[in-house]
């Protein structure tokens, strides 16, 4: 389907002139979109019946989606200088993508809206009056407010998990707010960009992590909704989503003295000792020698790290073709040095002190360090 027929079969779209200069714009909008296609003009159509009468911006920051999402929004803002798209090339990530789209924002407050249509935007006219009457710096349209309000949204295994996610994150932040994940809210501009070097880039809960890097408590005001079925394209959460939001709250839980991407990396390497063990029962249950069977297992554990890392941890730097096999030689040299390096250490904590589970501990931390620092810089 090309672009016309796209705009064609979404309707009328908010074209127009802005009232006033960029400077006067009261609200920012600001969209994350990947293969979204199909509902950023319904979206956008939307938006503008809604915010009549408020001097709006939209700014669709895209994934480089491979459907044409960019196009689509670019033929509208070719029509209304209002609408923008940041279409970005070898990033991708919602988290990266809203923290960019705030910084490029031209209100002084700006409101963070999904393009699958599942968020109810005729709430941000209400959330922007809570804001522009300083009642509150952050405003989150919450999903739980409402008795069965998520229930035609999600399946039950997604709510099961959503529900999961908001309650740790309410353990984290030591607050009672109903729905810290949200992906729909509207917050004044300079709380983010106080924050913005602290924010991951990765995963898609970032309304939870503006909320762990504030250095004083927020006032912040819920407003509930009806969270909608999707229209059209499919949900982008998988099981990685899920490994990325719990490497956030173990980052956050440490006071950030550990990255995400570390706690990723990490949780990677505990999935390679299980693999380790598996393998290496399987080889001796075959008949294979101790000495063999263990090569076998930890060649096979270092693999499944390596591709695992590559396909998770650092998605947003994966390497693909002739460099994903020299990135493995890169690896595997690289923690050959850290198993050395572990031995070292480990003997040398030894003869300091009798405790042997000390002693073994410190050497696998530090080559637990050596791999995650020296393949972050020379594997990706």
């Amino acid at each position: 389907m090309d672009v016309k027929t796209v705009l064609a079969a979404a309707g009328p779209h908010p074209v127009g002139v802005a009232e006033g200069p960029a400077a006067a714009y009261v609200l920012t909008v600001v969209i994350p979109t990947f293969n979204e296609r199909d509902n950023v003009p319904v979206l956008l159509a939307r938006l503008g019946r809604t915010l009549g009468g408020v001097a709006w911006q939209i700014i669709v920051v895209d994934d480089d989606s491979p459907d044409g999402t960019a196009s689509v929004v670019k033929a509208i803002a070719a029509a209304d200088g209002r609408v923008s798209c940041l279409r970005r090339v070898g990033r991708r990530g919602l988290a990266g993508a809203v923290v960019e789209g705030i910084m490029a924002a031209s209100a002084p407050i700006v409101a963070v809206i999904d393009a699958d249509l599942q968020h109810d935007e005729t709430l941000l006219p209400a959330m922007l009056e809570h804001l522009r009457a300083d009642r509150a710096d952050l405003v989150i349209g919450s999903r739980y407010l409402r008795p069965g309000a998520v229930a035609l949204g999600l399946s039950p295994m997604r709510r099961a998990g959503s529900r999961l996610a908001a309650w740790l994150a309410r353990r984290v932040l030591k607050t009672e707010v109903s729905d810290p994940v949200s992906g729909f809210f509207m917050v004044r501009r300079n709380v983010v960009e106080a924050v913005a070097p602290r924010l991951s880039s990765h995963g898609f809960k970032i309304l939870f992590d503006i909320i762990a890097s504030q250095p004083a408590p927020l006032r912040i005001l819920e407003l509930p909704y009806d969270f909608a079925q999707r229209r059209a394209g499919e949900s982008k959460f998988d099981g990685r989503v899920a490994a990325d939001y719990l490497s956030l709250v173990m980052a956050r839980l440490t006071g950030d003295l550990i990255p995400p991407r570390a706690v990723m990396f990490g949780l990677v390497g505990a999935s390679g000792l299980i693999v380790h063990l598996a393998v290496l029962r399987l080889c001796q249950g075959l008949g294979a020698r101790f000495a063999a069977a263990q090569l076998i297992a930890a060649l096979t554990a270092m693999t499944s790290n390596y591709l695992i890392n590559n396909a998770v941890t650092y998605r947003d730097r994966r390497l693909a073709g002739a460099a994903l096999l020299t990135g493995y030689l890169r690896f595997a040299g690289l923690c050959a040095i850290g198993l050395i390096a572990n031995v070292a250490v480990a003997g040398l904590v030894h003869r300091l002190t009798p405790a042997w589970w000390l002693a073994g501990a410190a050497g696998a931390l530090f080559g637990a360090a050596w791999n995650y620092v020296s393949t972050s810089v020379a594997v990706w």
